[in-house]
């Protein structure tokens, strides 16, 4: 097996909770408490769950825009938590990143052409003549015209400013993009634009993805694996097709059976989960998900489970499965999506 191009081991971020006079500690916001994940170079690896679950936060950990509390980040050979702000800021021409917001993203002070042509120049490219016909190159690859390079952010539709972020991650030659929700504020035909045109530049470009979002359709189009979060923690990673067909986790199966499916004969039975998700800042003990799973056990409120792989690609950190790999509840796999 080739070597992962991203290895991610123990991520945590814990926030302070300041309080009093002088602002003492007095708690942590768990954001992100101890994540582990490999993404293989010229693959898409998904990331899902509901907000707050941590997602984002640890999309902002790799590229060391927020610095982890715990953990090691190993890209293509190099330890990222170890290395300095210089050698950190070189290493960023390989990874690059996409936004939710395409315009608070882009300077509304600045011409396209200067926003596209500043990533070159804080990597070394001087030449102004060069820089320019790189910026007009990249905008006819993301589907906009090389004239546009004089106009300003707010001049452009939602779409056209997300694929201006996608050209501006593009402009390093990276070998990593991560996509933090890029087509969740756009509306659903604009969406299908941005994910093919990103899967083709992918193909094109032979990049590596880890793509973000709360859809779990759009994760479905574009990803080869995905890994579900919750409350900071991934709790099953699997291959695509497995994780839709065959999911382990009762959170995972709660969130597909709340997916609408084009087609009146097919009928599952969705699982309302009650309560919402704890607070980061006190999260309960064991498998914090026990409070809201309808599969709860004793184990469950008193150690954590461990992310362990079941089936060849497909890991889930549930009590309800023993090390053989079988499950203790009936009927719970697959049970969701019979066919009516």
């Amino acid at each position: 097996m080739k070597k992962p191009l991203l290895k991610v081991e123990g991520l945590k971020k814990h926030f302070p909770i300041k309080s009093g006079l002088f602002g003492k500690t007095s708690g942590h916001v768990k954001a992100v408490d101890g994540v582990s994940f490999y993404v293989n170079e010229g693959e898409t690896l998904g990331i899902v769950g509901e907000s707050g679950c941590g997602k984002s936060t640890t999309g902002r950990m790799l590229m060391r825009l927020l610095e982890p509390t715990e953990g090691t980040v190993e890209f293509d050979g190099k330890e990222l938590t170890a290395l300095s702000a210089d050698e950190m800021r070189k290493t960023r021409r390989d990874i690059q990143m996409v936004f939710q917001d395409p315009y608070a993203s882009l300077n509304p002070r600045h011409t396209i052409g200067k926003i596209l042509g500043e990533p070159l120049l804080v990597h070394g490219v001087k030449d102004a003549k060069e820089r320019k016909e790189k910026v007009q190159e990249f905008l006819e690859v993301v589907g906009l015209s090389a004239y546009h390079t004089n106009r300003y952010p707010h001049q452009f539709s939602g779409g056209q400013r997300q694929r201006i972020g996608i050209a501006r991650a593009l402009m390093t030659n990276p070998k990593l993009i991560i996509a933090d929700e890029p087509v969740s504020a756009l509306d659903v035909s604009i969406q299908a634009q941005v994910l093919n045109l990103m899967q083709d530049l992918q193909e094109e470009f032979k990049l590596t993805y880890i793509f973000i979002a709360h859809d779990l359709g759009v994760v479905r189009h574009i990803s080869d694996r995905v890994g579900v979060m919750y409350l900071g923690k991934m709790v099953e990673v699997s291959k695509s097709e497995d994780l839709y067909a065959n999911p382990l986790h009762p959170y995972t199966q709660a969130l597909l059976s709340a997916v609408p499916v084009p087609d009146p004969a097919f009928t599952k039975e969705e699982i309302v989960l009650e309560g919402d998700m704890p607070s980061p800042a006190s999260p309960p003990p064991g498998c914090t998900f026990h409070t809201r799973c309808p599969f709860k056990m004793d184990i469950c409120s008193q150690v954590v489970p461990q992310l362990v792989e079941m089936e060849e690609g497909h890991s889930v950190a549930c009590h309800l499965y023993n090390e053989t790999g079988d499950i203790d509840i009936k009927n719970s796999r697959g049970s969701l999506y019979a066919k009516g």
